[in-house]
């Protein structure tokens, strides 16, 4: 029997998970709050599924796989593009829960269901543009036929910053292409997700094609990640996370496309616009509380530009309204949970006692609305080496660490020295400079005179530790399929 998606209990809604085209609690019945990083009152509760759970789920998707890959590609495409229409048309409801779980602004969080859309919208469109190839033989009368075939049954963990968006990202190309999958998003902002639910089975998605659970990473997400039933793993997390996949994941050799973590820099020279500049740091540093892995982490200013952008940008970053993510006029939200926040103000912390110089923020927001939640202001950080935490560890937050340099060489030199490729901004005028950029940026995505934000057509990737395979665009899609070479002989 079909459980409801929700149920009210004293005050709190409690959600379940989808599997097998039910909605189901967790085999033993227990559940985990999520509470709003505004006034961290409890308003949700989502099922604390087990390992058991797992292994329920990938069996229901092992169960629909060859019939889903079996339907016509273009009857997939139209069930997806409903979907997509479905959740356009929950634009609001989902957008409130979103900012509920996660704290981000409420605008942020009507783009981010507009995006989730497109991520499934986008591959459905693409539905019947899966090529193969057909190759000339060396052999008489044969033909090399190399198909591209599904997985079967993959799984998709999802990050905490963007739930629903980073979810859809991997549901609409693992479908489109035949796969079926099960969706693991983070306890921390886990209810978006699962609200996805219902749009699922209005749209047609056959019981099984896409199971949404929940539970932590030790038990459920391990067992998702070793079954021998799982064939790939799409994660986009942390990058000790997706290390630990990896490793999880190479007894089977199980495939992994993993999108980690980030510390991109943003280089201006000295032919780069300022203003141009200033404008897209502040955009690109504050999205989402600073919470985004593309995000500029570390800042490299040319010297002959270096105190115009300082005092620009330091007078930009202190107009940043923090407050009711709600309201139209606040920029910044608050973190995701005390953790982050304890975390952010010891790196800010470290970096003033090694030398650093606090030139904006630098403090948790005073004042009693700030009394109840995770809060932290947008800073500004000068004077700041390169042998500095602050410029070399992922900080996932509203802090800005500035740099002086003298050179394009240094700056190109100080941009690579990271662990992290994942994103890398440049300003310039100079066409010579940008192709440079293009040749020696180690980084999978480079934002030339612009601020950060990829599109659907493009291809999101990470160098180095910042991960594996990549997202979005024909590529992407090519991520969901297998090889199948066929040597066709005809000479009978």
């Amino acid at each position: 029997m079909t459980l409801s998606m929700t149920e009210s209990r004293r005050g709190v809604e409690h959600y379940r998970m989808l599997i097998h085209g039910e909605f189901k609690d967790s085999v033993s019945g227990q559940t985990v709050d999520v509470a709003s990083p505004t006034t961290e009152e409890v308003l949700f509760a989502v099922p604390d599924g087990s390992k058991e759970d797992a292994v329920i789920a990938l069996e229901s998707a092992q169960s629909a796989a060859k019939s889903w890959a079996a339907t016509p590609a273009v009857q997939r495409g139209e069930i997806l593009a409903k979907f997509a229409d479905l959740i356009r048309t929950n634009r609001q409801r989902l957008a409130k829960i979103l900012v509920n779980e996660m704290g981000k602004t409420y605008s942020l969080a009507l783009g981010e269901v507009d995006v989730s859309a497109d991520f499934i919208n986008f591959p459905a469109q693409a539905a019947r543009r899966v090529e193969g190839d057909i190759l000339p033989s060396d052999s008489p009368n044969e033909h090399i036929m190399i198909h591209k075939v599904p997985y079967g049954v993959t799984v998709g963990i999802a990050a905490w910053n963007f739930p629903l968006a980073l979810s859809c990202r991997k549901i609409g190309p693992a479908l489109t292409t035949g796969n079926v999958m099960v969706i693991k998003p983070p306890l921390v902002t886990p209810v978006a997700v699962l609200a996805l639910g219902e749009l699922a089975l209005e749209a047609g998605i056959p019981a099984g094609v896409l199971n949404l659970v929940t539970g932590d990473g030790p038990t459920m997400g391990e067992e998702l990640v070793t079954n021998k039933i799982t064939r790939l793993v799409s994660m986009t997390g942390s990058t000790p996370t997706g290390q630990h996949i990896f490793r999880a994941a190479a007894e089977r050799l199980t495939a992994v496309r993993l999108e980690l973590g980030g510390k991109a820099p943003f280089i201006l020279l000295e032919d780069g616009d300022v203003d141009k500049a200033v404008d897209a740091a502040v955009v690109s540093r504050h999205l989402n509380s600073g919470q985004v892995c593309t995000c500029p982490e570390r800042f490299y200013i040319h010297d002959a530009v270096y105190e115009e952008f300082v005092k620009k940008y330091c007078a930009a970053v202190g107009k940043l309204k923090i407050g009711d993510p709600m309201e139209d006029s606040t920029d910044i939200g608050p973190k995701v949970n005390a953790h982050e926040t304890d975390r952010l103000e010891q790196i800010v912390r470290d970096a003033v006692q090694a030398g650093a110089k606090l030139e904006v923020g630098g403090k948790r927001p005073e004042g009693d609305q700030f009394k109840k939640g995770h809060w932290y202001e947008p800073t500004v950080l000068t004077h700041c080496n390169h042998d500095m935490a602050v410029m070399r560890d992922e900080v996932f937050g509203v802090v800005s660490p500035v740099m002086r340099v003298s050179s394009y060489d240094e700056a190109l030199r100080l941009a690579n020295d990271s662990d992290y490729g994942l994103a890398a901004f440049i300003f310039t005028s100079d066409m010579r400079k940008i192709q440079r950029a293009v040749l020696e940026l180690e980084f999978g995505e480079i934002y030339v005179n612009r601020p950060m934000g990829e599109q659907r057509q493009g291809f999101h990737n990470g160098h180095k530790l910042s991960g594996t395979g990549g997202e979005d665009g024909k590529y992407g899609m090519d991520n969901y399929l297998e090889k199948k070479t066929m040597y066709v002989n005809f000479d009978q």
